[in-house]
């Protein structure tokens, strides 16, 4: 979402980068979404959640399902992205976080999705700012990301191979399990975000665990029972809520 230099625009906007990571995972944020917003009240206006970072729409339609009631919003800088989430969600529209921010005003959203982008962004503390500004005071942050420091990553370390979801190119993997480059630039772990989020301006109601779904097979059962403690998990999955007025 951050305009990035033209080689990390050109290899964003190439349709063979993955823009989604699963519907189970999507439905498992916008069932906590769902909960933190509570039922749509008889005569109250619909809460506008923007699903900032869409890509190709097809979480925000999972969440759709889950937000009954709600007006979510996708938002992307890739017209590719756009042109594909259009098919899926009633409203796509084209926006940045930086270089002018989101098209939207002041304190306009009740909730932001914020669906694994923040570890591909180059200036992350920029794009924390913007979702603040949008997001009315108390406004829900729904944030998730790659744990740096899940389970197996540990042990990986340890026998000083490569973490998995860092990346040390843009052109191949180098060191670490795995075929698909998909243009990590940072990497968190709950300790790491809890802190962020903060001195950002937000208070975390709560981090979760969620599976990765590219985990092998066997080892799958493992990966979601780790998702029992968030700091072992594969994915981060934070609620936050915009501090102060």
């Amino acid at each position: 979402m951050t305009r990035p230099p033209a080689t990390l625009r050109d290899f964003y906007e190439n349709p063979a980068v993955p823009v989604a990571s699963g519907t189970g995972r999507s439905m498992r944020q916008a069932r906590l979404l769902a909960r933190a917003l509570g039922p749509v009240r008889s005569g109250a206006p619909p809460a506008t959640i923007l699903d900032i970072g869409c890509g190709d729409g097809s979480a925000a339609a999972v969440a759709v399902e889950v937000l009954t009631g709600h007006r979510l919003v996708g938002v992307d800088w890739s017209q590719d992205a756009l042109r594909r989430a259009r098919a899926r969600i009633p409203w796509a529209v084209r926006g940045e976080l930086t270089d002018g921010g989101l098209p939207f005003a002041t304190g306009s959203a009740d909730a932001v999705l914020f669906s694994e982008v923040i570890e591909h962004l180059v200036d992350p503390d920029a794009a924390l700012d913007e979702l603040r500004r949008v997001l009315r005071p108390g406004g829900h942050l729904m944030l998730s990301t790659p744990n740096l420091a899940a389970w197996y990553n540990r042990g990986l370390l340890l026998a000083g191979v490569q973490p998995v979801f860092s990346e040390v190119s843009m052109r191949g993997i180098h060191g670490r399990p795995g075929t698909q480059v998909v243009g990590h630039l940072r990497l968190y772990t709950a300790r790491a975000l809890r802190g962020f989020l903060a001195a950002s301006g937000f208070e975390t109601v709560r981090i979760a665990g969620a599976p990765y779904h590219d985990v092998p097979r066997p080892l799958r059962p493992l990966d979601r029972a780790a998702c029992r403690v968030p700091s072992l998990a594969s994915i981060l999955l934070a609620h936050a809520r915009r501090a102060g007025g």
